[in-house]
């Protein structure tokens, strides 16, 4: 952090809410690498045990919406995050927003807190406030309550934020990918200033030094103004995508916009609804004073394209374990204000087999370890050769390749038309696929005990479709998991209960018969 920005660099202690969502989830450990300290108020704070930044920030239970639970949350903080919202929560949304941002207010006032940051969403220029989204009317009121609230308050307001799994971006990439001819709704003219994540979650930390006397609003953008139309054609081009055929229509109305939208990708029409409705006005930054107390980055803020080519990399080579998450449904009446969508990521098909072994969890790692090559794939073995058959067909490498070594594998060894992705010895083994696929895919094998003590092999067979071809491929395939799937994991349990030896039927190659020797 610039003392530019505040003159001082003592780590501070920052109160994050919405810790288990997109933005949330991100802007911690980018203020635990700042040097600062962590609280995060989570309602369930399971959801973030898991997280690689779990042991170094302290979670506490709690609920923006509970004046206890949100007064205990901020002592001895000096700023907090507010970075919740009740969308997708039904028609009472605003008044819990606004509910919510009055407490949240309040007790960070009766803390001494110094400051709160906001993000929030860019409102047009012109358009009276009757006249605005419930959604947009909302967050801007949210903004107003805070900076009312007697603690100096920034509000960053944001358009478009380009990132793998925030809602925007996963709704114009799910659009652009399965759809190369829409029909589409007369927003899509509208011009929209989009931003990358990485800038956003640079202006947030930046702002928590801000110096004391800044009250106000922050338009932040990236540098390019661009029609939505724009957008999926620039997502096409830069995902190597065939030119996409856009055909804006005047009938097309918010509410069966979100229908389209919910029916074309994994955002719920009950969020695409809001966020479409936000799409008929013109979003464009009318200021970039943030950088009076933030200079950019050399080459300013992150184009269009650069962000795109960003979010897309994070999608192709990020770590499933840590990219997908379990997320609590918006709208749920346990539930009021969402922060972790179910849609973030996009679609992942998953087959999942579990089975007890009657051997030592090392016999059974030893199985695995040693899967792939002349060992096989434990199941159907006219399956896997014939798709080995048909990847190299398509120009792959089918199986051709091997095993490096006969019993060990390092991350990064090719394994027929695999790679090792992830070998936690012992444990975890993580395949990815390099075979010719519409989407990504990954295998797990697991070797661990159960709660019984007893030996368990867990598999898991992941699937990230890529447009509607890979949802057309993946429930093409899956009448056949049972035999591929289910024979893999019975087999590989069996092999271990025989100390390691592979029943000869679930071999993807027969042993070679060995000759008997001849006499000279």
């Amino acid at each position: 952090m610039s003392e530019g920005a505040g003159g001082d660099t003592a780590p501070l202690h920052c109160l994050v809410t919405g810790a288990t969502g997109y933005i949330g989830g991100r802007l911690v450990p980018e203020l635990l690498a700042a040097g600062h300290r962590v609280r995060c108020l989570a309602r369930s704070p399971g959801k973030l045990r898991d997280h690689p930044w779990a042991g170094e920030a302290e979670v506490v239970r709690g609920d923006v919406t509970d004046q206890e639970s949100t007064a205990e949350a901020m002592r001895g903080v000096d700023v907090a995050y507010y970075l919740v919202h009740a969308l997708g929560t039904g028609s009472g949304f605003e008044e819990t927003d606004r509910r919510a941002a009055r407490i949240f207010g309040e007790q960070a006032r009766a803390a001494g807190v110094r400051r709160i940051v906001y993000l929030g969403g860019l409102t047009p220029a012109g358009v009276p406030v009757e006249e605005l989204s419930p959604h947009l009317r909302s967050r801007s009121e949210v903004g107003r309550v805070l900076l009312e609230s007697g603690v100096p308050t920034a509000v960053l307001r944001a358009a478009v934020i380009i990132g793998s799994g925030s809602a925007s971006f996963e709704m114009l990439r799910y659009l652009t990918e399965r759809l190369p001819v829409m029909v589409t709704p007369s927003w899509v003219r509208t011009r929209i200033q989009p931003v990358a994540v990485r800038d956003v979650l640079r202006w947030l930390v930046g702002c928590a030094r801000l110096p004391a006397d800044v009250n106000r609003t922050f338009d932040i953008g990236g540098p390019d103004i661009l029609t939505y139309r724009d957008m999926m054609r620039g997502y096409a081009e830069v995902a190597g995508l065939p030119p996409r055929v856009i055909v804006p229509v005047p009938v097309l109305t918010p509410r069966l916009s979100s229908h389209w939208v919910g029916l074309v990708t994994p955002v719920p029409a009950s969020i695409a609804k809001p966020l479409t409705e936000s799409l008929r006005h013109e979003v464009v930054c009318g200021e970039h004073d943030i950088s009076r107390y933030l200079p950019d980055p050399p080459g300013g803020p992150l184009s269009f394209e650069q962000a795109v080519r960003l979010a897309l990399r994070n999608v192709r080579e990020a770590r499933v374990d840590t990219r997908w998450s379990n997320a609590a449904v918006p709208g749920t009446p346990s539930d009021p204000l969402p922060t972790d969508p179910d849609w973030a990521g996009g679609s992942l098909y998953t087959d999942r087999r579990q089975r007890t072994v009657d051997a030592p969890p090392e016999a059974l790692w030893r199985v695995i370890e040693g899967i792939g090559g002349e060992n096989g794939w434990y199941s159907f073995p006219l399956a896997w050769s014939a798709r080995g058959v048909l990847d190299r067909m398509a120009g792959g490498v089918g199986l051709r390749r091997g095993r490096r070594d006969a019993t060990r594998l390092r991350a990064g060894d090719s394994l027929d038309f695999w790679r090792v992705e992830e070998i936690d010895r012992g444990r975890l083994l993580r395949l990815r696929a390099e075979m010719r696929l519409p989407g990504l895919a990954w295998l797990e094998l697991y070797a661990d005990a159960g709660p019984d003590g007893r030996t368990r092999y867990r598999q898991r067979a992941l699937f990230h479709p890529h447009g509607l071809l890979g949802h057309a491929y993946w429930w093409a395939v899956s009448p056949f998991h049972a035999v591929v799937f289910g024979g893999m994991a019975r087999n590989i349990a069996r092999a271990a209960e025989r100390g390691g030896t592979a029943p000869r039927a679930g071999l993807t190659r027969r042993p070679r018969r060995r000759r008997p020797a001849r006499r000279a």
